[in-house]
C-alpha cells in the first residue's frame, strides 16, 4: 500500500485539519468530524444535513457551502457517522425553519440518521428525511436492504441546496429532494479494487483483463464480472440499463453525471463521456446539463459511473442557481 498518509487510523481526523486550512470560510468541529457552513445557521434558512464513510471526496465534505449543504458528517472511511455527529450537526444548523437530512440508502447509515431524527426531533427541531436509492445495479448488495445510495446524492445536494437558499419551507425542499430521487438513476462499472488504509490491501481482487460491472462505491460486487471491453461498449452497458429502469423516454430532458471512481483521468472520463452523450443522442434524450469530473470516489479505485436524471424546468433553474462549495461552484 503506498498513500500520503501518517497513522491510518488517523486518516479522516487529519484530513478534516487540512480542509479547514484549506477552506476558511467553512467551520470545522474536529470533535464531532463535521464541516459546517462558516455562516450557520442561517435564520429562516432550512438547513441541509448530509454525511456518510469518508473515503468518497468530494462528497459530502466538499459539497458544504452556500446553494448546497449547511453541513457534512464525516464517518470513518466506509463507515457512517454516528448519531452524535448527526445530532450535532442538526442542531449547528437549525435556523428555525426545520432540517432535511439527505440519507445515502446504506444500512448504518438509515439507522444512525433515523436515530439523530428522533433525538433532535425530542429537542424541539423538525426534520424530515430523503433517501437516496438510485444504483439499478443490484436491488439487495452488501450494506444495503435495496438499492443503493450513489452519484444522484450528489445532483439532490444541489438541487435541494438551492431550493433552501431561496427560502422555501421544510416541505417544499424536501418535495424537491424527492423529486430528484425517484427521477435519478445510476450504474457503476470498476476496472481496479480500492484500499482502505486500516486494511493495507485491496478490498476484491480483479483480474488484469477483468471488470466489475455494476460495482458499489464501497467495492461491493455488482451485476457481474467481465472481460476488459473498449469504452464505447462499457459506455453501452451503463448507459442502457440505466434508461430503461425508469424508463426514460425520447423527448425527456435530463442532467447527465459522468462522475470518477477516485483513480480514472479526466482524459478517459470524458471519452467516455462523449460515448454516453452519442448514446443519449440516438434515444432522442436531450442532454440539458452535465457534470463530468471526480465528484463520489472509492478512494483509489478506477472506474466510472453514469448518473441521469430527469428534469423539468423548476429543476433547470435549480441547478443553474448560485453554488460555492469546495468542490462545486458558480454564478458566485
Amino acid at each position: 500500500m503506498k498513500k500520503l498518509i501518517n497513522d491510518p487510523a488517523a486518516v479522516v481526523s487529519e484530513a478534516l485539519v487540512g480542509v479547514a486550512a484549506a477552506y476558511p470560510e467553512l467551520r470545522v468541529d474536529h470533535a464531532s468530524k463535521t464541516i459546517m457552513r462558516g455562516d450557520a445557521p442561517r435564520p429562516g434558512k432550512v438547513g441541509l444535513v448530509s454525511g456518510g464513510g469518508s473515503g468518497h471526496e468530494p462528497m459530502h465534505g466538499g459539497f458544504v457551502g452556500p446553494g448546497m449543504l449547511d453541513a457534512a458528517c464525516c464517518g470513518e472511511v466506509f463507515t457512517s457517522p454516528v448519531p452524535d455527529q448527526i445530532v450535532a450537526a442538526t442542531h449547528a444548523v437549525n435556523g428555525g425553519a426545520g432540517v432535511l437530512h439527505i440519507v445515502k440508502n446504506y444500512t448504518g447509515d438509515v439507522l444512525n440518521f433515523q436515530m439523530a431524527a428522533e433525538i433532535t426531533a425530542a429537542d424541539g427541531i423538525e426534520v424530515l428525511q430523503v433517501l437516496v436509492n438510485d444504483d439499478v445495479a443490484v436491488q439487495d448488495s452488501t450494506w444495503t436492504a435495496g438499492r443503493r445510495g450513489v452519484g444522484t446524492t450528489v445532483l439532490l445536494e444541489k438541487l435541494a441546496g438551492a431550493a433552501a437558499e431561496q427560502g422555501r419551507t421544510l416541505r417544499e425542499v424536501a418535495d424537491v429532494a424527492s423529486q430528484v430521487s425517484a427521477n435519478g438513476r445510476s450504474m457503476g462499472i470498476a476496472l481496479t479494487s480500492c484500499t482502505v488504509p486500516v486494511h493495507g490491501r485491496p478490498t476484491f481482487e480483479l483480474g488484469d483483463g477483468e471488470m466489475e460491472f455494476g460495482v458499489g462505491i464501497h467495492g461491493e460486487p455488482g451485476r457481474r464480472r467481465l472481460p476488459i471491453a473498449p469504452a464505447k461498449e462499457i459506455a453501452a452497458m451503463l448507459t442502457e440499463p440505466v434508461l430503461d429502469d425508469l424508463p426514460f423516454s425520447g423527448g425527456d430532458q435530463v442532467i447527465a453525471f459522468l462522475n470518477g471512481l477516485g483513480a480514472s483521468p479526466l482524459l478517459e472520463l470524458y471519452l467516455m463521456y462523449g460515448e454516453v452523450a452519442s448514446i443519449l443522442a440516438s434515444r432522442g434524450i436531450q442532454v440539458a446539463r452535465n457534470l463530468v469530473g471526480s465528484y463520489m470516489t472509492s478512494l483509489d479505485m478506477a472506474g466510472c459511473s453514469l448518473t441521469l436524471l430527469r428534469v423539468d424546468d423548476d429543476l433547470l433553474r435549480l441547478w443553474d442557481a448560485p453554488v460555492k462549495t469546495p468542490a462545486l461552484r458558480w454564478g458566485i
